[in-house]
């Protein structure tokens, strides 16, 4: 009768990383940082490849997406964030706090289907690499790039009506820093095994049974054709091409992993994971794709150069 006397909580509070005030400050400082290098250099990536025609490939694309998902992925996230750490009351309504949830989803799981789709890419062109024109097709990379975002669309839907149809009666206050599944679902005034394991079931499908196994296969037979190679200048170039991805496949999805397909671990170690996927992979994926790359490095000395001359035009 008291559970049933209660009223639907309307606002949740958001507990935050911390309540001192100088942990507060610092934190703010750092993720401003961390957001500002993540937005200009996502956009940085997103504008070379848009400007430079050498770049005008399928790998190059898939990337454009990969970006526009991170730079989206993290201004979901970061600006309330930043918001919540120098105001006093850090509540978020439950509308926001859904719309949240179901952007977060979409834009993360899109993330995981491109990851997918890139080793994909780089299968065919390692193994396969004269019929890599006829394979990877504009046509093949529009299509494959619409079922990524569409896929993340679909698991959010899922995700996010398991979580958002539950009753929340109860306490409001999530022991986190944006709205995520897992810190909602505690809050929950019912059983929630349905919408864990569904969710979890939907992590596996997605996580595991698709886009993990297509990562392994890929990379399974890159490495026995890349073995084979007489050259060791193929060798290394081949390895040097999907060194990149392989480094943001490795953290994005373990981070997800121990997040969603794990055991429930400690709230403050959950959190320092999600800061980590949320705010630091954003940030590291274009730092990693340009400073590995010298495409993407030859892309900006062009840009850098051209800036300088028409300076020097001006000048004189």
């Amino acid at each position: 009768m008291r559970q049933a006397n209660q009223t639907q909580v309307t606002e949740f509070l958001l507990l935050g990383l911390s309540d001192d005030p100088h942990t507060q400050m610092l934190l703010f400082i750092l993720f401003l940082g961390v957001y500002l290098v993540t937005v200009l250099g996502n956009l940085l990536l997103m504008f070379l490849v848009r400007i430079d025609s050498q770049l005008h490939t399928p790998m190059y694309f898939f990337l454009c997406n990969l970006s526009m998902a991170d730079l989206c992925f993290s201004t979901n996230i970061v600006p309330q964030a930043l918001i919540h750490l120098l105001s006093q009351k850090k509540v978020i309504s439950f509308r926001r706090c859904a719309a949240q949830l179901l952007l977060f989803l979409i834009f993360g799981c899109t993330q995981c289907a491109l990851m997918a789709v890139m080793s994909y890419d780089r299968y065919v062109a390692i193994c396969n690499p004269l019929h890599y024109p006829s394979i990877m097709t504009w046509r093949v990379c529009i299509q494959l790039a619409i079922a990524s975002w569409t896929c993340g669309i679909l698991v959010s839907l899922v995700d996010s009506t398991f979580t958002l149809s539950l009753p929340y009666r109860g306490s409001n206050s999530i022991a986190h820093f944006f709205c995520e599944a897992p810190a909602l679902l505690i809050l929950a005034s019912t059983d929630t095994h349905t919408s864990e394991m569904a969710i979890f079931l939907m992590g596996v499908v997605i996580l595991l049974i698709h886009t993990v196994s297509l990562i392994l296969v890929s990379y399974g037979h890159i490495i026995v054709t890349v073995v084979k190679m007489k050259s060791a200048a193929g060798r290394l170039k081949a390895f040097s091409t999907c060194g990149s991805h392989l480094i943001v496949v490795i953290l994005f999805y373990g981070s997800a992993i121990i997040t969603y397909m794990t055991p429930k671990s400690s709230k403050e170690q959950e959190k320092l994971v999600s800061v980590f996927y949320a705010m630091v992979t954003p940030m590291l994926n274009p730092l990693i794709y340009s400073l590995r790359n010298k495409d993407v490095k030859g892309a900006l000395w062009k840009v850098a150069t051209k800036n300088c001359s028409n300076r020097l035009r001006i000048i004189h």
